[in-house]
C-alpha cells in the first residue's frame, strides 16, 4: 500500500468503492488541483491497484487504514454499506459524499444525518442529475408546475439486480421533483412488478402534492435503449428536459387564444459544456472549504429516500393481495 504525503492547502480525499461508479469519481479527484487524493479502497484489491494506478494514487483494502489520512471520503459501495461506513467516517469528523441512496432505510439516513449535525461537517448524497445542465437551465423558467411527467428508461443490467427499480432509477426524477415542486405530498398511488429479477424491475408512480401538482413518474430497466426525459406543464408553457443530451426546449404561448402551431413559440436554450459528475465533486469540495451546506444534503437524500420506500411499501402491499 501507498501512503502519500500531504500538500499544503490541498483537501485530501480517499474514494472507497471503485466499481462502475467509484472508477469515474477517482479520476475526477485525481484531475482537481486543489484536491489530494490520497488512495482508493476496494475489498478487490486487484480492482483498487487497477484505478489507483490510473488514477496516479495509492490503493488500499481496508477503508479503516486510511481514515487518518483524509479530510473527506467519496463512498461510492453498495447502497447496504452506506450507513456502515458513512457512521464511520462522519463520527470521526470527516466530510462525506455518499451515493445514492443515503442508506437503505430512514432510520440510519437520520442517524448519519445526526452525527454530521453535530459534528458540523459537509454530508453531500450523491443525486447527480441536480448538477445536468439541462436542469440547471430549466430552473429559470419553471414558476408553478401543474403536471410533471418523468419517464427513466435503461437496459437491464444483472449488477443491481437485487435493488429495486424504485431505488435504482426513479429515486432520481423523485429528487428532481420534490426539488422543483417543494410542496407536502398528500398522496402516493403506485404499481410495479418483477420481470427479470427478484426485484421490481419496472414502476409507476402517481404523486399529488399540496399546492396541486400532480407527478406521473415511470422507471423500467428492461428497455433496449436508454430513455431520460422529464416535462413540466404550467400555465401558458411548458418545458421538455432531456437528461441524456442534455437538451432543454421551451413552449410558450404568442397569444392568448392558440388557433395553429404558429401560435407556439420554442426555443431552444443553449446548454454550457459541463461534466455533471464533475460539477457534483467540485461542489463537495467547495462547500468544504466554506463549510457551506451542500445543493444536495443529508436531508434531501433522506426526503427521496422516504418518498421511494413508501411507493415501495404501496407496490408490495398491492402484488401481495
Amino acid at each position: 500500500m501507498n501512503k502519500l504525503t500531504g500538500v499544503e492547502n490541498k483537501i485530501k480525499v480517499a474514494v472507497i468503492g471503485v466499481g462502475q461508479l467509484g472508477q469515474h469519481h477517482a479520476h475526477v479527484y485525481s484531475r482537481m488541483p486543489d484536491v489530494e487524493l490520497v488512495g482508493v479502497v476496494d475489498i478487490d484489491y486487484r480492482r483498487a491497484r487497477k484505478i489507483a494506478r490510473q488514477s496516479n494514487t495509492g490503493a488500499y483494502n481496508d477503508y479503516k487504514s486510511i481514515s487518518g489520512e483524509i479530510d473527506a471520503v467519496n463512498i461510492a459501495v453498495p447502497t447496504n454499506l452506506h450507513f456502515q461506513l458513512g457512521k464511520y467516517f462522519l463520527g470521526r469528523g470527516i466530510h462525506c459524499l455518499v451515493e445514492k441512496p443515503i442508506t437503505p432505510s430512514l432510520d440510519e439516513a437520520e442517524e448519519l444525518l445526526d452525527i454530521a449535525r453535530k459534528k458540523r461537517i459537509v454530508l453531500q448524497v450523491g443525486h447527480v442529475e441536480r448538477f445536468n445542465p439541462a436542469v440547471i437551465e430549466a430552473q429559470g423558467y419553471i414558476k408553478e408546475p401543474k403536471f410533471i411527467e418523468a419517464n427513466r428508461l435503461g437496459p437491464y443490467s444483472p449488477r443491481v439486480a437485487d435493488v429495486s427499480v424504485v431505488l435504482d432509477l426513479m429515486i432520481h426524477d423523485i429528487d428532481i421533483i420534490l426539488y422543483l415542486v417543494k410542496s407536502r405530498i398528500e398522496n402516493i398511488d403506485a404499481i410495479g412488478t418483477s420481470v427479470l429479477s427478484s426485484s421490481e424491475d419496472i414502476a409507476n408512480a402517481r404523486i399529488r402534492f399540496a399546492n396541486g401538482c400532480v407527478a406521473n413518474i415511470s422507471a423500467s430497466r428492461i428497455s433496449l435503449e436508454k430513455f431520460r426525459k422529464i416535462r413540466i406543464f404550467q400555465q401558458h408553457s411548458y418545458i421538455s428536459l432531456d437528461y441524456a443530451k442534455p437538451a432543454v426546449k421551451i413552449y410558450t404561448k404568442k397569444k392568448e387564444i392558440i388557433k395553429s402551431l404558429k401560435d407556439i413559440n420554442i426555443r431552444y436554450p443553449k446548454l454550457g459544456k459541463i461534466n455533471p459528475l464533475e460539477e457534483e465533486i467540485k461542489h463537495f469540495i467547495t462547500c468544504i472549504r466554506e463549510k457551506s451546506k451542500p445543493l444536495v444534503s443529508g436531508e434531501h437524500g433522506k426526503n427521496a429516500l422516504e418518498v421511494c420506500l413508501e411507493i415501495l411499501k404501496i407496490i408490495r402491499t398491492h402484488n401481495e393481495q
